[in-house]
């Protein structure tokens, strides 16, 4: 995008009216909000919905199983981005992709939310993918695009956009995490309404707050493009339906064959993808420059993700099955665990707001908060481990006092890392 274009875009919103920020980051901040309410929602008892018996109202799966699914999930969610990136910067721009995922991801929740098989289940999980692939990357793009790239209030307006993220992430499993004992479902359903009217609130906004931010495709495709795009797209997708159809049935095709298949993808997709940016005749000799650059910074987000993601599989059984929930005759459901993360986040992010804005041309560069967050990152995972090595011997947490201060802990260190690395955001949009 040329710096005339993005000048116009900045003009055409309004720069005032949410905390000194443009008016746009409230259409974005509480689409967002909703979007992670319905998201760590979900997130918050999917994993116990597969493992618990059909008594209980779970599906009945292995454990093992349950977690390698919600691991394969939760890496398909962050790949998936790499689809919706493109589709918004060659098709319909990051406006629509927002919209467009938010009603997937929504469709996705309601057939959760009603009773079905394990086929409904996988349904489900690809109309989310899909659709957080098509939200989630560019919703954090259009709040780019509302600053110039010399606007000081850039990083604390992604701060105050994080911090929106992390309360829909904070009240979602207190509120579905409390009715999952009752149903599975009406906690499913929970999720699709919290999507509903994150919809709601971007469609009733953006035209006033967000001027004609997300409304350009950067690098749109020509008609005879489209054509062999499409073409493209429904010859593979018949394809991998034809190959799928004779696989499984043979055996070939199993749990632990698609988990390969997933962690090869994640090597060669960001590979090819980078490959393709750099030797793009489109890419000017700066952009190869921050491309070069931003590698190193996408290898620390792998790092830090592998740590993070395990929020929602080994932490979640670790407090179902190895924790005391009922103490002084109250009971506390495992998915309340899921707001511990984005609690400390809430309570810390002003701070790191008004710390951006009062260092000024100060502030460590992205760089910099990097290097940082990495540091962070591996002391996190290293209490993780020696806490977890102390109490396995322990066949059940007596007391609840005994994990807190190990998901404290955990969740303290991860808080400053994400808060942090939020600020790549800034960074990595530019490219």
């Amino acid at each position: 995008m040329s710096n005339f274009n993005r000048q116009k875009i900045v003009d055409s919103v309004p720069q005032t009216g949410f905390f000194g920020h443009p008016k746009g980051l409230f259409t974005l901040f509480f689409t967002e909000f909703w979007e992670r309410f319905s998201y760590y929602g979900m997130r918050a008892i999917l994993v116990y919905y597969m493992y618990y018996e059909v008594s209980k109202g779970g599906l009945g799966l292995d454990e093992n199983l349950a977690l390698s699914i919600m691991s394969i999930y939760g890496s398909l969610v962050y790949m998936s981005g790499v689809i919706g990136g493109w589709m918004a910067d060659r098709l319909f721009g990051t406006s629509k992709a927002v919209f467009y995922g938010g009603i997937l991801i929504m469709l996705g929740h309601l057939v959760l939310a009603v009773p079905g098989s394990i086929a409904m289940f996988f349904v489900s999980m690809v109309l989310i993918v899909l659709g957080t692939g098509l939200l989630k990357p560019n919703v954090s793009t259009i709040v780019g695009e509302m600053y110039s790239e010399k606007d000081e209030r850039r990083d604390a307006g992604f701060t105050i956009f994080y911090m929106g993220i992390n309360m829909g992430a904070f009240l979602a499993p207190l509120i579905v995490g409390s009715v999952m004992n009752y149903s599975f479902h009406l906690g499913f359903g929970i999720a699709a309404v919290g999507m509903f009217l994150g919809l709601v609130m971007f469609v009733v906004t953006k035209k006033t707050n967000l001027g004609l931010a997300g409304t350009t495709i950067p690098n749109p495709l020509s008609k005879d493009e489209k054509k062999k795009t499409y073409t493209f797209i429904g010859l593979g997708l018949a394809g991998l339906v034809a190959l799928s159809a004779i696989l499984i049935p043979m055996g070939l095709l199993t749990f632990s064959s698609f988990i390969n298949i997933v962690t090869i993808l994640g090597i060669l997709i960001p590979t090819i993808y980078f490959v393709v940016m750099y030797r793009s005749p489109k890419t000017t000799a700066v952009e190869r420059s921050r491309i070069i650059a931003y590698i190193p910074l996408f290898i620390a987000s792998v790092m830090f993700w592998s740590i993070q993601e395990q929020g929602s599989t080994i932490l979640a059984s670790y407090a179902d099955k190895r924790t005391q929930l009922d103490i002084a005759g109250i009971h506390i459901s495992p998915a309340w665990f899921q707001s511990l993360n984005p609690l400390f986040i809430i309570v810390f992010a002003p701070v790191f707001a008004w710390m951006w804005v009062k260092l000024g041309r100060r502030q460590p560069t992205v760089p910099q908060k990097f290097s940082l967050a990495l540091l962070f990152a591996g002391s996190s995972e290293n209490s993780g481990v020696n806490e977890r090595h102390q109490i396995s011997s322990l066949k059940k947490v007596p007391e609840i006092n005994l994990l807190v201060p190990f998901l404290l802990l955990f969740k303290i260190i991860q808080l400053i890392n994400k808060l942090f690395r939020s600020f790549s955001i800034s960074f990595s949009k530019i490219l």
